[in-house]
């Protein structure tokens, strides 16, 4: 939804889900729980989807974050890569410590940039939130375009 409107879900906070595939054991079941991450201090997100979703299995995975500011509910700096890649970083930021996690324990991350030549300026502002000999495993690629046209977009693994 580029350009529509706030999506607000009814949000169950714990999901558990069954797998019934056959296995060797058929008395067997894989049961995976699932914990919803939701923070006012990050928005909301713009679609069918949450903030982030735990495991039990000690994963997190934190949808892609914009430069909205939760404060004015309003995308910030439209022509600023570097402060949008900054409220981006504080909007990541607020999810993975409602989930009781850091940046130390961010293991991947994707960036996706409007345009890749501002791929030096989202770097120096990304580099602020990770020591670089134990920085996450990273993808970066240039998008024909992003939700609300923001110039950046970064989601996140981590392990809790």
């Amino acid at each position: 939804m580029p350009d529509g409107e706030m999506y607000h879900p009814e949000i169950n906070q714990t999901e558990t889900l069954t797998d019934n595939q056959p296995t060797k054991d058929t008395t067997k079941q894989n049961m995976t729980t699932r914990k919803i991450i939701k923070t006012d201090k990050a928005p909301d997100p713009v679609g069918p989807y949450n903030q982030a979703i735990a495991t039990t299995g000690q994963m997190l995975f934190v949808s892609g974050q914009i430069a909205i500011d939760t404060r004015i509910n309003q995308i910030v700096y439209t022509d600023d890569v570097s402060k949008q890649t900054e409220q981006v970083m504080a909007n990541l930021e607020a999810i993975l410590n409602e989930a009781g996690a850091t940046w130390s324990n961010v293991v991947k991350t994707t960036v996706f940039l409007k345009n890749m030549d501002d791929f030096a300026t989202v770097n120096n502002v990304y580099a602020k939130y990770f020591d670089p000999e134990n920085a996450p495993a990273r993808a970066c690629v240039e998008v024909a375009r992003l939700p609300k046209d923001v110039l950046v977009e970064i989601d996140c693994i981590a392990v809790v």
